[in-house]
């Protein structure tokens, strides 16, 4: 059994800028242009070991690959899974895009993260096509290792639930057969990252943002129904693999925005709770649900298990104060239990390979940030 911390380790939620190179090398690939895929193996493996050295050397505890080999952190699945080839141009709705239709327009032409595209479909039985891509992953991210120390590293994984979410099913028989196809083939991955001895982290913001997306029009009830059977599926394909490996990353969408229409994290937890891993990431620090800390006091963390809160933002600029960061974690910390805790950023700072919202050295000053405040937390719970 491993034995307790000693101290408040800092993680994050995987995904981080990439490089302006190898940015320009995913985007041909992304858009069919020709590319050299032996000199984007190489880069990626280059990047990888500067962006693992880097959250070292700028004190994050548990460290990922940044998700540098992924056009984002839930269509890439596509390129490594058969059956996505069908098309949907049909957008995504969110809520409060909908009410302040002025303010979504102006940022649709400024952000093309959330302009509506073309997205793939279901439309054939699914297998894989690249089960190599999570070995190399998986094979960059452990040789990174060798000349840093940290505690663990992770690798994130899509969830289900997004997956169906933005790849729409247009084969299977019903949203329910749609999802266990989708997690007999997933769990391939989730189990080859176990197999390495890293963490697998599984990025689920339909968890909580497919309410104000998916399920913008529908009622609460009608949601929890459909993130019940998407949280069954999910815990099929965790089946065997060892909780102290796995976490759960849930959001309401990685976007500065209204969230007026978020549903409330008290009005899921029970459900999430249920998720059959160790530990839960969620957004805790933006000014929509920081407030949420609270919910557990009237909820019971299953044993063995932890909580991952973000103390940092990951959608704005400022710099937050150590000492703002420490009265986060303190929050948490005097709840749950200090050895219950790790203190985590909202949610990635690269979720999509494009432009950064948060410039890359205000990132890094945000790191630090964090992790002075986990050393404030420390001073102050041991």
């Amino acid at each position: 059994m491993k034995e307790p911390n000693s101290r408040i380790l800092t993680t994050h939620t995987g995904s981080l800028p990439r490089p302006q190179s190898l940015l320009e090398i995913i985007n041909a690939r992304a858009e069919g242009k020709d590319y050299n895929s032996d000199e984007l193996a190489s880069l990626i493996r280059a990047s990888v070991n500067h962006v693992v050295e880097k959250q070292a050397s700028n004190g994050i505890d548990i460290v990922s690959d940044g998700e540098f080999s992924k056009p984002s952190f839930a269509t890439y699945v596509s390129d490594r899974i058969g059956g996505f080839n069908g098309s949907t141009s049909e957008p995504r709705i969110f809520a409060d895009q909908l009410e302040f239709s002025e303010w979504s327009q102006s940022l649709i032409r400024k952000d093309t993260k959330l302009t509506p595209l073309t997205r793939p479909t279901c439309n054939a039985p699914l297998t894989w096509k690249d089960s190599s891509a999570v070995l190399k992953d998986i094979s960059n991210l452990k040789g990174s290792l060798e000349n840093v120390n940290v505690d663990s590293a992770f690798i994130s994984s899509a969830s289900l639930g997004i997956i169906s979410e933005i790849m729409p099913n247009e084969y299977y028989e019903n949203e329910m057969s749609y999802l266990y196809a989708l997690s007999d083939i997933m769990k391939e991955e989730y189990r080859a990252i176990i197999d390495a001895g890293l963490t697998l982290q599984i990025d689920s913001p339909d968890a909580a943002m497919g309410r104000h997306s998916q399920f913008w029009n529908k009622s609460t009830k009608e949601f929890r129904t459909a993130l019940a059977q998407r949280i069954e599926a999910l815990n099929h394909a965790l089946e065997g693999l060892p909780k102290e490996q796995t976490r759960f990353h849930l959001c309401w969408g990685n976007y500065e925005g209204p969230h007026n229409y978020d549903i409330p994290l008290e009005d899921i937890i029970d459900l999430v709770l249920k998720v059959d891993v160790g530990a839960y990431s969620l957004e805790a620090s933006n000014p929509r649900h920081a407030h949420e800390w609270s919910v557990w006091e009237q909820v019971d963390l299953p044993e063995g298990k932890t909580i991952i809160p973000g103390v940092i933002d990951s959608t704005s600029n400022f710099i937050e104060h150590p000492k703002v960061v420490c009265e986060r974690i303190l929050k948490y910390a005097n709840i749950v239990g200090r050895n219950r805790i790790i203190a985590g950023t909202d949610c990635g700072f690269g979720t999509s390979a494009g432009a950064s919202k948060v410039h890359p050295s205000i990132m890094w000053a945000k790191f630090r940030s964090m992790v002075d405040g986990a050393r404030l937390a420390t001073e102050s719970l041991w």
